[in-house]
C-alpha cells in the first residue's frame, strides 16, 4: 500500500477521522439557525464516515449531499445511514472537493468538518462560495490557534504540516473578505480530540500494523500518529479546532 492507502486503512473503521463531536455539531446547527428552516441543501464536503452528516440529516429538515473521494468512507456512511433510517436524507457523492459539480446557488449551506485543510482554509472558503445561495450559511472547522504565543516544538510541527494554521481573529478576517459574515464561533473542547478521535485511533494500532505486515511504512503511519497525539496531549491549552459559521453576504 502507498501512504494514501495506508491512511484509509487506518481510519476506515473509524466513526470520525478527525476531532469532533455530536454535540458539537448541534451546537454549530443552532448557531447557524438552519434548525428550524425547512427543506434544506445542504453538501456535507469531506465528510469521510459521515459522522457530521448523520447529525445533519437526524437534526435538521434537509438532504444533506456528502462530499468525499475515498469510496470506502461513504460505504460506511451508507451502512451508517440505513441502520439510522436516514438513508432517503442523505446522498453520497464521491468526487474531491476540488471538482465539486455544483451550480451556482444549489446550496442553502455549506458544512465540513475537520476537512477544508486539504485544499486550504482561504481557498476552501473561497472556493466554495458560489455554491452558496445569497444568505446561505457556511460551517466549517479549521485548526486554530488558541494563543499567540505557542512552545516551539507545537509551532514547528503544525507550521509544517498545516501552514495556514492561525488565530481565530486570522479567520475571522479571511471570511469577511471573502464575502461572509462571521456569525458564530466556537473552540472544539478536549474530548473532541482525545475520546472522539486520538484514543480510539489508538486502540486501531495494533490491528493496523498487523493488517499490514508490520512493514516499515505501517510502522511509520503509527509512529507519526503518536507523535501527534503526544503534542496534543502535552499542548492542548494552544490548539484546537475553531468552529466557524457564517452567511453568504450578496456582494464580496
Amino acid at each position: 500500500m502507498d501512504g494514501l492507502e495506508l491512511l484509509v486503512d487506518l481510519h476506515r473503521s473509524a466513526r470520525r477521522q478527525g476531532p469532533g463531536g455530536d454535540d458539537e455539531t448541534r451546537l454549530a446547527i443552532r448557531l447557524s439557525g438552519l434548525g428550524d428552516a425547512s427543506d434544506v441543501r445542504i453538501a456535507d464536503i469531506g465528510c469521510g464516515s459521515g459522522a457530521s452528516t448523520l447529525v445533519l440529516a437526524s437534526e435538521i429538515d434537509a438532504i444533506v449531499t456528502a462530499v468525499d473521494f475515498v469510496p470506502g468512507f461513504l460505504a460506511e456512511l451508507e451502512t451508517a445511514s440505513e441502520h439510522a433510517g436516514l438513508r432517503d436524507r442523505i446522498r453520497p457523492l464521491n468526487t474531491s472537493m476540488e471538482a465539486l459539480p455544483f451550480q451556482d446557488g444549489q446550496f442553502d449551506a455549506i458544512w465540513s468538518e475537520g476537512a477544508i485543510y486539504s485544499m486550504g482554509f482561504a481557498n476552501g472558503v473561497r472556493s466554495w462560495r458560489r455554491f452558496l445561495r445569497p444568505g446561505g450559511i457556511l460551517a466549517v472547522s479549521e485548526l486554530t490557534w488558541l494563543t499567540n504565543d505557542r512552545p516551539p516544538d507545537l509551532q514547528d510541527h503544525w507550521t509544517r504540516e498545516y501552514p495556514e494554521v492561525d488565530t481565530a481573529a486570522r479567520k475571522l478576517d479571511v471570511l469577511e473578505e471573502s464575502g461572509y459574515a462571521p456569525i458564530g464561533y466556537f473552540v472544539l473542547p478536549k474530548h473532541c480530540w482525545m475520546d472522539n478521535y486520538y484514543t480510539p485511533m489508538r486502540g486501531r494500532f495494533r490491528a493496523f500494523l498487523d493488517r499490514n505486515g508490520n512493514s516499515a511504512e505501517a510502522v511509520a503511519l503509527v509512529e507519526t500518529e503518536e507523535a501527534e497525539i503526544s503534542l496534543y496531549e502535552r499542548y492542548s491549552e494552544y490548539i484546537s479546532y475553531g468552529f466557524y459559521i457564517a452567511r453568504r453576504t450578496s456582494t464580496l
